[in-house]
């Protein structure tokens, strides 16, 4: 009888667990063990016994099976929240067609050597009297940057050094005759490095009472607490319009299941979010909750899940690489927003948090609750089916606050009676009585950047970038940048092509909004938030509590600035092209137009003050624009749903695509016709399996890497399956290739 190896690996926090070791499962192991258990291995000098993890099982040794040494036995005792990891990350690789190696990598956090970070702050040394007095005198001398450190030391006399270089513009030569004069001082502490504990040091006085819940909040929280004690561990979909409360229904039931000793794990899908979801979170829960966010370095983030793993704490909040916590008592994994495609992996394993949360809630005996004003269409067909418990909240938490009224305005007919302006009339005229009245507005407009691209008027040629098949995107500083690879130039005076002096930009972005409506509305406060302005470290958290402070009465940003924020005195939206992304070429684009306009709706009169929401769109009978309008989500499933079948995309049935990249655009054609070769049989023996491609991807060019698709469709989810795996074999056998790279989704 053949022998079966273990691939194990030593040290699961190490950075390279790309290195596993193989030993024989000896006869007496043989169906004991599996990807996760913990065994005893000989190891290095002298065949010292250590424990090491398996990370997957096979009957080929891949070695010299004569140097190969057989595994010690098994670690005896409770499974391990690393044991759950490995599985996961066997899973992972199992479903998405991903390598060990890398499922390994995306599940387990990296030790990395982490050190305090050093921060410094200016203190003001003057007393509060002379304060002023030198305020003034800065002014009436036209010392300006001392003028504003002066004016920003009147509101806190401690300030950080960056925000003094930063916002306030001042240099080291301008700070140094303080320095020497003794009228500041520069100090010098190293920041803590859990952000949620810095939060609670900074806020220490406040508490948030726990929070009064209204009828059907109290009705969705019993019932899910009731079954969850008579054990009953299930997927539930909340879905609550914007304003009903759902963090407060998630807090409470995180309350019940912490007095049963368990840990949850809430996800998020927005960096701008974790700021005012933290923030609300350690105000009830305290010391129990950390976060992590991709801003933090590997680091930052491995010394989070240690604290996760000492039991320092038991609450965890972030983005889908939350989901890994190594909690070993996980009772509820929270995904809000579970719409969002940010929870949708781009490398590979191309996993999806909420199948990966399933997956994880299953092994640990938890349940996941998923919420969102605007379910997916994958979600709320699952809730219909049964296979979901669906709890709905149909109104709004706060009394007196209702959902705002929503206005379409057609850009047609402003343009043929004369407005060329990317305001309409009726917009212009709700921004003037907000701004009379003293309110917030929020301006979406879902594209960064001054002009879209820059084209000549002679030749009609689009400047593009080298290394993608994009156009680049003018900004107001003069350079040309492409927001895929990051390349970028200054803007040519003649038209690379022909020569020609006319060149030009078209369209618009969110800097070019700035910028016309400051022309428009002349001295009024604004705040821009988009990747451009939020790319430094602590970047969203400025914006938005300037923001929030009143500090400016116009929000500008794209998609980022209209997903869960709560600003009471926001009581208008604008939402300049509700096109962008109705006409992008994905079949889901319907289903992300309804969510982005529904979410942007919902920051308006979430206050006692009404709100009102103006769309402009050039296709106003849009289905999806008219549920929009109506925030009907029932109705805008079912036509989305008739959409999907008819045309047989996802849910209606399963969708394979392989993706396969190189350099070398010669390679990937006769690559791809190989393997369509290599598949043909197999697809014309299948009946029910449709195939498109391979085609070249809606970016062909990307990052100096040739890439082409093909989609496979059928309502038999085991046969893509089975297809995918002789994909996966046909590329081992050309292993050796290089220049060639190959990802799979199945949706």
């Amino acid at each position: 009888m053949a022998d079966q190896f273990a691939r194990v690996i030593i040290d699961i926090s190490h950075e390279k667990v790309d290195r596993p070791f193989t030993y024989r499962i000896p006869p007496c192991l043989e169906g004991k063990i599996q990807a996760g258990s913990q065994v005893w291995i000989p190891f290095g000098f002298g065949n010292k016994k250590r424990t090491g993890y398996v990370v997957e099982t096979s009957w080929e040794a891949g070695y010299d099976e004569t140097k190969i040494k057989d595994i010690g036995g098994l670690v005896e005792g409770s499974v391990t929240a690393e044991t759950q990891l490995i599985q996961l990350a066997w899973w992972m690789k199992e479903r998405y067609g991903s390598t060990m190696n890398q499922a390994l990598k995306t599940v387990l956090p990296v030790k990395r050597q982490v050190k305090g970070a050093e921060k410094k702050y200016i203190r003001c040394l003057l007393e509060a009297s002379r304060l002023q007095q030198a305020y003034e005198e800065a002014v009436r001398k036209k010392y300006r940057a001392r003028a504003r450190l002066f004016e920003a030391f009147l509101t806190n006399p401690v300030i950080p050094y960056e925000m003094a270089l930063e916002k306030l513009q001042l240099t080291a030569a301008s700070l140094k005759p303080l320095l020497e004069a003794g009228i500041v001082a520069v100090e010098s502490q190293y920041q803590y490095r859990n952000p949620a504990e810095a939060m609670r040091k900074k806020d220490k006085e406040e508490k948030e009472p726990v929070a009064f819940l209204n009828e059907e909040q109290r009705a969705v929280t019993k019932d899910f607490c009731r079954r969850y004690d008579e054990g009953i561990r299930e997927t539930a979909l909340l879905y609550g319009i914007t304003g009903s409360g759902k963090t407060e229904v998630y807090m409470e039931i995180i309350s019940h299941i912490q007095k049963a000793g368990k840990q949850a794990i809430v996800l998020i899908p927005e960096i701008s979010l974790t700021y005012q979801t933290v923030l609300r979170f350690y105000k009830r829960f305290g010391s129990q909750v950390s976060f992590i966010n991709s801003r933090m370095s590997a680091g930052e983030r491995y010394d989070q899940f240690e604290r996760a793993k000492k039991g320092e704490v038991s609450i965890m909040v972030g983005p889908r690489s939350a989901l890994f916590t190594p909690f070993d008592r996980l009772g509820l994994i929270v995904i809000d927003e579970e719409h969002e495609n940010a929870y949708k992996s781009e490398l590979s394993p191309k996993y999806h948090a909420r199948e990966a949360a399933a997956f994880r809630a299953k092994q640990s005996e938890a349940s996941l609750l998923l919420g969102s004003a605007t379910p997916s269409v994958e979600s709320y067909q699952k809730a219909m089916e049964g296979k979901y418990r669906l709890y709905t909240l149909s109104k709004r938490a706060k009394k007196n606050s209702s959902l705002a009224k929503i206005q379409v305005v057609d850009l047609r007919e402003e343009l043929r009676e004369g407005n060329k302006s990317i305001f309409s009339r009726v917009l212009q005229e709700k921004i003037e009585d907000r701004l009379e009245k003293g309110e917030q507005i929020i301006l979406f407009m879902n594209r960064r950047g001054y002009s879209n691209f820059i084209s000549c008027r002679s030749c009609g040629e689009a400047i593009k970038c080298p290394h993608c098949d994009v156009t680049l995107t003018l900004h107001r500083n003069g350079r040309m940048v492409c927001h895929y690879c990051g390349y970028s130039m200054e803007k040519p005076r003649l038209c690379p092509n022909c020569n020609s002096p006319y060149i030009a930009g078209f369209g618009a972005g969110t800097q070019k909004i700035e910028a016309m409506v400051w022309d428009r509305f002349p001295g009024v406060k604004t705040l821009r938030m988009d990747l451009d302005t939020t790319s430094k470290k602590g970047g969203h958290e400025e914006i938005l509590s300037a923001f929030g402070a009143g500090e400016a009465q116009i929000l500008i940003g794209t998609q980022m600035i209209v997903k869960g924020h709560d600003f009471p005195k926001v009581t208008l939206v604008g939402v300049l092209a509700a096109d962008l992304s109705l006409y992008a070429p994905d079949y889901a684009s319907g289903e992300r137009t309804f969510q982005l306009l529904t979410q942007a709706a919902g920051r308006a009169g979430r206050g006692e003050t009404p709100g009102d929401v103006v769309i402009q769109t050039y296709a106003p009978d849009h289905y999806s624009i008219q549920a929009a309008v109506k925030q009907d989500y029932p109705l805008f499933f079912q036509r989305e749903m008739a959409f999907r079948r008819l045309l047989r995309y996802p849910p209606a049935v399963h969708l394979l695509t392989v993706h396969m990249a190189s350099s070398k655009e010669e390679v990937l054609a006769a690559t791809a016709e190989l393997l369509m070769g290599c598949l043909e049989p197999a697809l014309s023996e299948k009946a029910g399996v449709e195939w498109i491609g391979p085609v070249n991807a809606p970016i062909y060019k990307l990052h100096d890497s040739y890439r082409k698709i093909l989609y496979l469709k059928s309502e038999n989810y085991d046969i893509l399956i089975k297809i995918r795996k002789q994909t996966e074999r046909f590329f081992e056998a050309r292993e050796g290739q290089r220049d060639l790279t190959v990802q799979y989704d199945l949706l």
